[in-house]
């Protein structure tokens, strides 16, 4: 590339920019810039910089009762780690699995949310519960653990809410924890 060829590159490139922008524009993002330039030596990161290097992470105390007795060999159990935010029968008991459905059986395209600490590896996940709908509740293996349940005005983090909407019938049969990520 000669430097013809760049210097009519670089003339292109800035008059599409002096096109699509103005000085108003110009000026307002420098005026936030030299707002905000100030507070950059208040962030968390400049802080735990200083502090030298962080100890390494030990195992998290379990939260509650549930997680002192959670356990990740039979997800049959009412105890097993990802059921800590359920309240329902369980699908696993039902014909369907942790994160499936049984046959007949429409999963909800809506959920709560939970996080729960897996006493294998010492990790906390995230958890999404789901109701499957359309068959009369299954009737084994009724669970209600309420670790992380919000009350009814924030129903994210519900558990006592018939998760049934968007399928073809709010008839409730079972829940089941699918397994969403690792919480950081």
């Amino acid at each position: 590339m000669k430097l013809n060829d760049f210097d009519r590159f670089g003339e292109r490139a800035l008059r599409r920019v002096a096109a699509r922008s103005s000085r108003r524009g110009l000026l307002a993002k420098l005026g936030t810039l030299l707002v905000a330039a100030p507070l950059f030596p208040l962030l968390p990161v400049s802080r735990a910089a200083a502090n030298g290097p962080a100890e390494p992470p030990t195992a998290p105390t379990p939260r509650s009762d549930f997680g002192a007795q959670a356990q990740a060999d039979d997800p049959k159990a009412c105890n097993y780690w990802r059921y800590c935010g359920t309240d329902g029968f369980l699908c696993s008991c039902c014909g369907g699995g942790v994160h499936t459905c049984p046959p007949g059986t429409e999963a909800s395209p809506t959920m709560w949310i939970g996080s729960c600490l897996n006493p294998g590896d010492q990790r906390t996940y995230l958890i999404a519960y789901r109701d499957c709908c359309g068959v009369g509740a299954c009737g084994d293996c009724y669970c209600n653990n309420t670790e992380g349940e919000t009350p009814v005005y924030r129903p994210t983090g519900n558990n006592n809410i018939i998760w049934c909407f968007g399928t073809s019938s709010m008839e409730y049969h079972c829940s089941m924890a699918v397994l969403i990520g690792l919480q950081e």
